[in-house]
Parts: structure tokens; C-alpha cells; sequence
């Protein structure tokens, strides 16, 4: 850990000469968090490097169990206690957060650093009405009256686009549709006005009307606070839609990161080709809908070489044996795979 501390300090001096480089929220470098059980250890989060310039919004894209969730929970430092961040840096405005007591962390938490959670009906508590549950969090790090703190919430409901603010402030979460449950859980994470906000699969199980309304709720607290936005999802569609840059995961590794544009229009790693024709096209017919063979592997029996080649149709003995580097295949366009070797440079 010293030592990829004493690489952090090195990469962030040659950050500050730069002038091109814009500055940076949060930094995750060389992230490793394992849990470790009676079959053995297992890998959850592999080596992620993930880097969120102020005001961006920033995607984590993959399937279920591919780590971003628990990358996710590593910077908030809520891993349970089977896990444990055994090595990295996480650097919030260049302040390390690895290492901070308890107490510390519980003033970054909703303070400095927000999280939606993936379903609101399950992280809203049933037998507080919504507006207690947000005023609380003000009264946590604010120094305020209570009524203050309501008013504040009030305002807040107010511009997350809650109806009859007044009225839902007194409602138990149940008393809520989906979309409005959400719209609560961003207004709680946006009410102490964060310097980065994390979206955990903030759209799931929302009708598209209501997606749409929430993804362009996320863009205008992002342009109008300046707010720092990790969005989480398996949705290609939504990244296009919203996100700056991506990371796309596989198996707790980083697979591929790049502009969104520059993504999709000259996508490197088979995994995320195959992402990207999974996505029903409206000209496309009845043709089936592609799928990626096979499931993401156990990450107790990972294979020797690189972690997708049980699934890749390109693998050949080389990617069964051994794991590819990160190649560079433009200023900010990197993949792990050995199909990109010739296109650029390896950072490992």
C-alpha cells in the first residue's frame, strides 16, 4: 500500500504541471478490495483505477456481479466486514480517505460525498415520513434550527421536481410511487450539496417517462452545483445519453475506459462490442437479440489468463494463459486486451 501511495503522490505532481488536465474530484487508483471466505478470497474489486474530473459525470458500466457496486461501496467505505480494502488510494479533493477513523468518514458521508442507492423503497426507512429522513441528514452535518432544516428540505423537494412538497414531506415512503421514492433519495443526497454524488442504478425499475425525467434531473444538479456525478448502471443507452466518460467492468477489472463518444464509435474490447449489440435496434426487424454466451465467472475460480476468455470469441491460448496489460489506443482511450497489443502502448 506504501508503495502505490508513493506512486499517487508522484502521478498527482505531474498532474499540477499539466494545464490540459482539469481538476479531479475523486481519484481511485490501483483499488483492490477482497472478501475473504472459508472457500478462499475473492477479488471483488481488482486493481481500479477510476478518475472523476470535477463536474463530469462519470459511467461504470457492466453486468450484475462485475464489481461496480462494490467499487462503489469501497469509496464510501460501507464494505461489510467479511471485505476489506487490502490496497490503492482514494484521494477526495487530494485528501486520502483510506485511513480515516470512523467518525471522519461519518462527516464525508452525505457531506462531501452522496450515494443513491439502487432501490429506494428498500434504503428509505418505512416508519419515518420522507421529509424527517431528509431533514435528518441536514441536521447531521448542518448547523441549523429544525426548522431551518425544513424549510431547506422543502426547497430541496421543490427542485427535484416533487409535487406538493408540502403534502409528501409528511408521507411515509410507501405512500410514494417508484419515481417520487427516487426523487426523495436524490434529494437527500443533494441536499448538503456534495462535491461528488454516487448513482447506483438510479433508473431501475422505473417506466422510461420517469427515466428520462430523472436522468435529466441528475444534468441540471450537475450544471447548476457543479456536482461530481459517478453513475452506475448496465445501461448503454443511459451512458450515451448522459455520461462524459465510461469504464466499463468485467470481473472487477477495468476492461475498457474512454471518452462516450469515442466508445462507441471505435468500441476495442469484445466485451464491450458485445454490450454494445446486445441493445435492441429499432431497424434491426425481428432479428434476435444478441447475447454474450455464458455468465461471468465465480470470482473464487478465475481463469489463469484474462478473466473474459471462458466467453470471448476471439480467445486463443495466449488469453487463456496470460492477462492482459492496459494498452493506450489514443489520449484517453485504454482496453485490456491482446487485440489491441499493436494499436498502442501497455501502461503495466
Amino acid at each position: 500500500m506504501k508503495e502505490t501511495r508513493e506512486e499517487t503522490r508522484k502521478e498527482e505532481k505531474e498532474r499540477e504541471q499539466s494545464p490540459h488536465i482539469p481538476a479531479m474530484t475523486l481519484e481511485i487508483r490501483h483499488l483492490k478490495t477482497q472478501f475473504f471466505t472459508a472457500k478462499g478470497v475473492v477479488p471483488a474489486v481488482d486493481d481500479v483505477t477510476i478518475e472523476i474530473p470535477r463536474g463530469k459525470i462519470i459511467g461504470v458500466v457492466g453486468e450484475s456481479g462485475c464489481g461496480k457496486s462494490m467499487t462503489a461501496m469501497s469509496v464510501m467505505q460501507l464494505v461489510n466486514r467479511r471485505g476489506k480494502i487490502v490496497d490503492g488510494s482514494i484521494r477526495l479533493e487530494g485528501r486520502e480517505l483510506l485511513g480515516l477513523s470512523a467518525k471522519e468518514m461519518r462527516g464525508i458521508r452525505g457531506n462531501d460525498i452522496a450515494m443513491i442507492f439502487q432501490e429506494p423503497m428498500t434504503a428509505l426507512n418505512p416508519v419515518y415520513t420522507v421529509g424527517r429522513q431528509v431533514r435528518e441528514a441536514i441536521l447531521l452535518h448542518k448547523n441549523v434550527s429544525k426548522a431551518e432544516a425544513k424549510e431547506r428540505v422543502l426547497e430541496i423537494f421543490r427542485k427535484v421536481g416533487i409535487p406538493e412538497p408540502e403534502k409528501r414531506y409528511n408521507a411515509y415512503p410507501h405512500q410514494l410511487s417508484g419515481g417520487l421514492r427516487q426523487r426523495v433519495m436524490i434529494g437527500m443526497a443533494m441536499v448538503c450539496e456534495p462535491k461528488l454524488l454516487i448513482a447506483d442504478e438510479p433508473t431501475t425499475a422505473l417506466d422510461v417517462t420517469i427515466e428520462a425525467q430523472i436522468l435529466q434531473l441528475m444534468k441540471r444538479l450537475r450544471d447548476e452545483h457543479g456536482t461530481s456525478i459517478l453513475l452506475i448502471t448496465h445501461n448503454m443507452g443511459v451512458v450515451a445519453e448522459v455520461c462524459d466518460y465510461v469504464y466499463v467492468m468485467y470481473a472487477g477489472q477495468v476492461m475498457e475506459e474512454a471518452e462516450t463518444f469515442e466508445l462507441f464509435q471505435n468500441t476495442a474490447h469484445p466485451y464491450t462490442q458485445g454490450l454494445l449489440r446486445s441493445i435492441p435496434q429499432l431497424n434491426h426487424g425481428t432479428e434476435r437479440l444478441y447475447s454474450i454466451k455464458g455468465v461471468v465467472p465465480n470470482l473464487l475460480y478465475l481463469p489463469k489468463g484474462c478473466s473474459f476468455c471462458t466467453r470471448c470469441e476471439y480467445a486463443d491460448a495466449r488469453c487463456q494463459e496470460e492477462r492482459p496489460n492496459s494498452y493506450a489506443l489514443g489520449e484517453e482511450h485504454r482496453a485490456k486486451c491482446f487485440r489491441c497489443e499493436r494499436g498502442g502502448s501497455s501502461s503495466e
